[in-house]
């Protein structure tokens, strides 16, 4: 890899990850990145098993350990406010042995602090066109320059695999979901409230080093028509979606218009047959999202970002098997963690009142029995095992 030219699409976390590995492994990455600058705030993520390996390599760990995001626990809540079933912080978001949870941004500040390199911001590609001597990109910008690989970490909805591998492969998993910050205005010390109501789900949390609160919404519904550029129209779908709800749902939805970082979108996965294509590749979301709800893209970025630059690194400046490898190393791990998803989701969002009913009831009786931690930490034992599902090669030259 020394000296070669790599374009990133993205500056996300598989984004900055990758410039980390492409540059101890000699090349040259430059990242392009629509957002005017890099993006700050964003939900807590988890980071956990081979991902938290990867950032032990980094020699970032304890630097990620110490913004973490401290939420102490978690309550889920019925319409008056009564809680009615708590836990501890690690129980109540499904971690164990050691696993991280911080704001993404904190995480994607620190990897950028770490990775430097040219970074375009406020520029995109517009178009990828191979050459004898590599892939010419003209960008959104109007300049054109020629680099020897293309990389789109740009997200589930990736402009780079469009202009590559044209459309299809992301498939809707039938919800919704709408992130923002909102006051604080329960007064929260690092607590998660979560309420559930049949077919749509919120909840609301405070973290460490933040005055303000996050609040997010999930809601099942078939497929929604809107301009994704309309902020307006997808506040209006989602107040429609929550129409009559209970608890402080009123509260947190009147937040959204003065929210600095409002967010909504579908759940959905990005399942693809390859991964790259000549000499562009995909990584991240833009190659193979889980959704939000497996609680693993943070982990499939920060690990698939580390296997795509040692195998390149690997296979001696031969681009097709590098790529190679990096599909016959990430294809396991990914199905493992991809198929948490429609299974998680499930238990996130209740579609009757009956189904709400069965739950809490459950869950308060769970809440009172002895041994209460040894029972949820078997409901947690998948997500390690997914995150856990990989062993990571020690590269040369690392």
């Amino acid at each position: 890899m020394t000296n070669s030219k790599v374009l990133i699409s993205g500056a996300g976390i598989a984004g900055t990850a990758l410039a980390y590995w492409l540059r101890r492994h000699g090349a040259r990455p430059t990242v392009v990145e629509r957002a005017p600058a890099l993006r700050d705030g964003g939900y807590k993520v988890d980071i956990r098993g081979a991902a938290l390996d990867v950032v032990d390599r980094m020699g970032l760990l304890d630097e990620v350990r110490a913004l973490r995001t401290g939420v102490r626990g978690g309550s889920i809540v019925d319409a008056s406010g009564r809680r009615v079933a708590s836990m501890d912080g690690d129980t109540f978001g499904g971690r164990a042995h050691g696993d991280a949870e911080l704001l993404r941004g904190d995480l994607n500040r620190l990897l950028h602090e770490h990775s430097p390199c040219e970074y375009r911001f406020g520029d995109a590609i517009a178009a990828l066109t191979d050459t004898a001597g590599g892939v010419e990109v003209r960008f959104e910008s109007g300049a054109t320059e020629t680099y020897d690989l293309v990389v789109g970490a740009d997200g589930v909805h990736s402009r780079t695999r469009g202009l590559a591998f044209g459309d299809g492969g992301v498939h809707d998993l039938g919800y919704y979901v709408s992130i923002f910050s909102v006051p604080n205005h329960l007064g929260l010390d690092r607590w998660e409230l979560t309420y559930v109501g049949p077919g749509r789900t919120a909840l609301v949390y405070s973290t460490a080093r933040d005055a303000s609160a996050k609040a997010m919404f999930l809601f099942a519904s078939p497929p929604l028509q809107y301009d994704t550029g309309d902020r307006a129209a997808q506040q209006r779908l989602l107040a429609d979606a929550y129409q009559g709800e209970g608890w402080e749902v009123p509260a947190l939805l009147a937040a959204a218009d003065a929210a600095p970082d409002f967010y909504f979108d579908s759940l959905s996965q990005v399942r693809l047959d390859r991964w790259s294509a000549g000499r562009v590749a995909l990584l991240g979301d833009a190659a193979y999202c889980a959704s939000p709800a497996s609680g693993q893209g943070t982990s499939l970025a920060l690990v698939g970002a580390y296997v795509l630059a040692g195998e390149l690194a690997a296979a001696g400046g031969d681009h097709r098997a590098g790529f190679a490898a990096y599909e016959r190393e990430m294809r396991p791990f990914v199905a493992r963690n991809q198929a948490l998803g429609p299974a998680n989701v499930k238990r996130m969002v209740m579609r009757t009142k009956g189904q709400v009913r069965m739950s809490m009831a459950m869950l308060g009786l769970v809440g009172r029995l002895p041994g209460k931690e040894r029972l949820m930490a078997k409901m947690v034992a998948p997500i390690h095992r997914a995150a856990t599902a990989i062993t990571l090669k020690r590269y040369q030259g690392l």
